[in-house]
């Protein structure tokens, strides 16, 4: 037993109950800021670790660390870290300057590591209900609003019954192949001629649970009424690092163990594909809410990381890995000007407060411009190498309808991106928004300048995700 594996887990954890201990002794109204804080630095300190420790197998093969692991486990942990960024200095008017707020970031990513590094159905089991959780409480943490209340209620209602979902499967898959652990299911896969017809439905019952996570059609449901009526800092962490988690495990058990028998689930992940390209695609063209915008988006999004998954190769999954990279960078810069979004110290979210936004605040429209341009797949920036890598795959891989209802929703999505880029530079103005901090200011521009010069880190973070790739099919 390797207990080292597992120690930017313990670290995290640690730190997670010393902030929690230290919130409650604070003689301070609000220890809110103190908090946020020393749970940014326990993410950075956290992510040295990950690139620190070894490689191996350890906890009686329950735990795994390798490339692939290690790369899901730096984009989870970014993801709370920038979740936690953008809720300091909005954190009154959003509602949510208690001290428990950041634990529960921490927790929840503290779950999403784990499922990166899942070895055993039980471990997948433990590490997703950790960052559910902690999610379900964030959605209704500002307990005075409707919304978020509504929001909490209905992601903890649906969430569990995704859960169920995923757990009967596990337990179907268990009754065949007499374990847990992905390496023993593997072998056991292997050494059957034909696929028995109770291992499929429990394949289908855990691809419906790990796609409810991903907010894929049809187990979408949730995702417009929860972004909208969640804090805007929280939607910006649901859309971040526990997609992230749900994608490692959906990587990690469909190549792995259930990697044998890829033809046989391979038509019911491109329909998941196709359908939310193309719904995310259609139904965000109405909306007039920017929260549920994103929304829309953010299925069409996972519609098209699937594609990787789909060609089920090394090359897949590298484009995955690079799609969700650049997918990080767009979604908490958009959420960053979306954050900044306040007049009178009201939190707006209508498409058209952002109207004359280039005139009242041009570097914010600028941003805002290059995320929705970016998401759009526009040349050079970044989301144009992340579809660029899934749509080459899928082609190699012989995925033409795949490939086709990519092009089609990408240029409808196009259409409601340029919307958005139209109503701040050629509609008339709106009041302008109140004074931002410094720390949106901080977030915006880095991560606009990221998504501008992608090209420059393109080769190392395709390495990364290439050597990520490989270790799945080790």
């Amino acid at each position: 037993m390797n207990w080292t594996l597992a120690l930017p887990e313990i670290v995290l954890a640690c730190c997670g109950l010393a902030i929690l201990v230290f919130g409650v002794v604070q003689t301070k109204a609000q220890p809110f800021l103190s908090c946020a804080m020393l749970t940014i630095a326990s993410f950075v300190v956290t992510g040295f670790l990950v690139l620190t420790t070894p490689d191996g197998v350890g906890y009686n093969h329950i735990f795994v660390n390798d490339d692939f692991a290690r790369f899901m486990k730096i984009l989870s942990l970014a993801g709370g870290a920038l979740a936690t960024m953008l809720t300091v200095g909005h954190a009154r008017a959003m509602k949510v300057e208690r001290f428990e707020f950041p634990v529960l970031l921490l927790f929840s990513t503290l779950g999403t590591m784990m499922m990166a590094s899942s070895g055993n159905l039980m471990t997948l089991f433990i590490g997703l209900e950790l960052s559910s959780l902690a999610i379900y409480i964030l959605c209704a943490f500002a307990r005075d609003e409707v919304a978020g209340a509504e929001a909490g209620l209905k992601y903890f209602v649906l969430g569990s019954l995704a859960s169920g979902l995923l757990l009967y499967g596990s337990a179907l898959v268990y009754g065949f192949a007499g374990t847990m652990e992905y390496g023993a299911i593997q072998q056991a896969l292997g050494a059957e001629g034909a696929v028995p017809l109770g291992l499929m439905f429990g394949i289908v019952f855990m691809l419906a649970g790990l796609t409810f996570k991903l907010s894929a059609v049809p187990f979408h449901m949730w995702t417009p009424d929860v972004y909208q009526g969640a804090p805007t800092s929280v939607t910006a962490f649901m859309a971040g690092a526990p997609k992230f988690a749900a994608f490692a495990l959906l990587l990690r058990v469909m190549a792995g163990p259930f990697g044998h028998v890829a033809p046989q689930w391979r038509m019911l992940v491109e329909a998941i594909a196709i359908l939310s390209m193309l719904f995310g695609a259609v139904a965000a063209i109405p909306q007039k809410d920017i929260k549920r915008l994103m929304a829309y988006s953010s299925i069409g999004h996972m519609g098209y990381a699937l594609m990787g998954l789909c060609a089920g190769t090394p090359e897949g999954m590298r484009g995955t890995l690079v799609y969700l990279a650049t997918y990080l960078l767009m979604n908490v810069g958009a959420f960053a000007v979306i954050v900044a979004m306040q007049r009178k110290g009201r939190g707006l979210t209508a498409i058209s407060d952002l109207s004359g936004l280039g005139r009242t605040d041009p570097g914010l429209a600028m941003a805002m411009a290059i995320f929705m341009l970016s998401m759009a797949g526009l040349p050079p920036l970044a989301g144009f190498f992340g579809k660029m890598m899934v749509f080459y795959a899928a082609l190699n891989a012989h995925l033409h309808v795949l490939v086709l209802a990519g092009v089609v929703s990408s240029v409808i999505g196009a259409y409601y991106y340029v919307r958005v880029v139209k109503v701040m530079f050629f509609e008339d103005g709106a009041p302008s928004f109140d004074r931002r901090p410094l720390s949106l200011s901080f977030l915006s521009v880095g991560t606009g300048v990221a998504t501008v010069c992608f090209l420059l880190v393109w080769g190392p973070v395709s390495s990364a995700a290439q050597a990520a790739a490989l270790a799945l099919f080790r």
